[in-house]
């Protein structure tokens, strides 16, 4: 929820004018109304924002409410992880969930009323020959030979459509307003479709289903909404919300239409995203390169973070593509303040101390969050074979190069100062492990003569280290835009090195307990999060959230 310093957008300052006029007699009824036919995305999380959220600003009330008149496409489980994915956000609907299907009765005797009105029809022309007839944006549509049908045929025929005699495409009920409107929507609009499809809550009760532009105004006015909040592409379609409302006479919402939001390096339609996932380019719809809620969930975003995220950017009348750096930015703030350090070596040089005494452990203390006081410390192993990072020494190190190499001091973080004395190499002429001495006196991190070093390097005490899989996340798309060449494959643009996964990666003890869903910020390399998915105990699998600058953090050298 906003909070009361943030400026005001015009939704905002629409239901403040209708509060202090009394439009609504003082009441803010909002709805969010997705069609249970996917999983819902970022996108979708800055409607559930606005539409739960300015119902929590203004003492109002917000229903959940699924469009579920499409049988073919709708699904239980894509209900079930929607309803997760609000909960998730950090809203609820309490016992106000409801779906379209629970007003088909409802929706039906209105269709007769606009049908005894002599305001509806039923067409026998097929799909093509409608499209035919609705004319162009620049000519006039036309009349259908249907257009003139009485009112006791009209009934009849509808009646009959509904008890199933008729087969599928074989008749529509359109709304009888103007072939000529200069709004393409308005040229006699279908109202129902047959379709002998299995409902997913009504079984095979219905063969005949509302359209969207029908059933979207009636659910509202059923529901007492007064402020129908939809995404910008539903302007044209708000002179078909109003006249259908008009006609029956009924509770009329207000509609109004906010620019939606896209995000660059991904794609934000449901029919896409599917198709990514129907054809193996994701491992699924919780695949964390995608935008979907389960995929941000999965990858380690907080619910926090999106929400800071969609306050930040605002509420705009135009559509606007999002820098995705701005909601990285965002997640880093959040995970920041709440992720506990951890040591992990992702590309593992084994580090031999010559002269730390035989069989020794120690332990040294580790702060777990500097941003957090509360968080206390933990203690780590120390012994005489580490493992470090192997992009952290250079054999023939280049200028202003402050990390090992032949000769060169480090600080251990946390414990000591170690020298490299010798490089040992393998067969293929590779380094294989480095053996240096440490300085005893530089317990801490710390030398008693004053000498600094300028490099300071992560590790794990190989004998007690933990292995895991680590998963390092690109953008998906190589591009900002994939969609911008109209008529072009989006899928040309997919990003080949968007997923490396390491395997053999060492992290501290505790880590290869860590619980599914936990999030740590790994010392140097990001913030991760255990995958709730693949990982098993003691086999963790580390997703990288997001690393922990603006830059995509590569290992260079070449895994096998």
């Amino acid at each position: 929820m906003a909070s009361e310093e943030t400026p005001r957008h015009f939704i905002q300052e629409i239901i403040e004018e209708d509060l202090r006029t009394g439009k609504w007699g003082g009441k803010v009824q909002t709805r969010f109304p997705p069609e249970p036919n996917g999983y819902l995305h970022i996108g979708h999380a800055k409607a559930v924002s606005l539409d739960f959220g300015l119902a929590e600003r203004y003492g109002g009330r917000c229903n959940l409410r699924f469009d579920d008149t499409n049988p073919a496409r709708e699904e239980e489980e894509y209900v079930a992880a929607i309803m997760e994915d609000i909960r998730w956000l950090g809203y609820d609907w309490g016992d106000r969930l409801y779906y379209a299907s629970d007003y088909f009765e409802q929706m039906v005797a209105y269709a007769e009323q606009l049908i005894e009105a002599g305001k509806a029809y039923v067409d026998d022309l097929s799909e093509e020959e409608i499209r035919e007839h609705r004319g162009t944006v620049t000519t006039p549509g036309r009349d259908s030979p249907c257009r003139d049908r009485s009112v006791e045929e009209n009934l009849d025929l509808f009646r009959r459509m509904r008890a199933g005699e008729f087969p599928d495409g074989a008749k529509v009920l359109r709304a009888r307003i103007d072939m000529a409107s200069p709004n393409m929507l308005l040229r006699d609009p279908l109202m129902y479709r047959i379709r002998h499809a299995r409902h997913h809550r009504q079984g095979d009760a219905w063969c005949i289903y509302p359209m969207y532009d029908w059933a979207h105004g009636l659910e509202d006015s059923i529901e007492g909404v007064t402020h129908s909040i939809c995404s910008l592409e539903f302007d044209v379609h708000r002179p078909l919300y109003d006249w259908f409302l008009g006609q029956l006479g009924v509770h009329h919402p207000q509609q109004i239409e906010f620019g939606r939001m896209n995000l660059a390096y991904t794609v934000m339609s449901k029919r896409k995203v599917a198709r990514l996932v129907a054809e193996g380019r994701v491992s699924g719809w919780d695949d964390p390169r995608l935008p979907t809620l389960c995929g941000l969930r999965r990858r380690g975003y907080t619910p926090e973070a999106i929400r800071a995220f969609l306050e930040s950017i605002g509420t705009a009348r135009r559509d606007a593509t999002v820098d995705v750096a701005l909601l990285e930015h965002a997640v880093r703030e959040d995970l920041n303040r709440r992720s506990p350090r951890a040591m992990a070596v992702l590309d593992p040089l084994k580090v031999v101390i010559t002269n730390w005494p035989a069989g020794r452990v120690e332990t040294v203390a580790a702060e777990n969050n500097p941003e957090d006081p509360a968080a206390g410390a933990r203690e780590l192993p120390f012994s005489g074979t580490l493992w470090i990072e192997r992009d952290d020494f250079r054999e023939e190190a280049p200028k202003k190069w402050f990390r090992l190499a032949p000769g060169s001091e480090v600080r251990l973080k946390h414990a000591y100062f170690i020298r490299c004395e010798e490089v040992v190499k393998g067969a293929g002429g590779e380094v294989a492990e480095l053996r240096c001495t440490y300085d005893p006196e530089t317990g801490g991190g710390e030398a008693p003569d004053g000498r600094k070093v300028r490099g300071t390097l992560h590790w794990v005490s190989a004998e007690h280290a933990g292995e895991a899989e680590v998963r390092l996340y690109d953008y998906l798309f190589t591009r900002p835009d994939p969609e911008a060449d109209e008529g072009a494959d989006f899928t040309a643009h997919l990003n080949p090195g968007s997923l490396r996964v390491l395997g053999g990666c060492k992290v501290e003890p505790a880590l290869a307990a860590a619980a599914p869903g936990a999030r740590f910020q790994f010392l140097r390399h990001g913030y991760f999060c255990v995958d709730t998915v693949d990982s098993r105990p003691g086999a963790p699998v580390f997703n990288r959230t997001v690393s922990l600058r603006d830059s995509w953090a590569k290992i260079e050298k070449k895994r096998d």
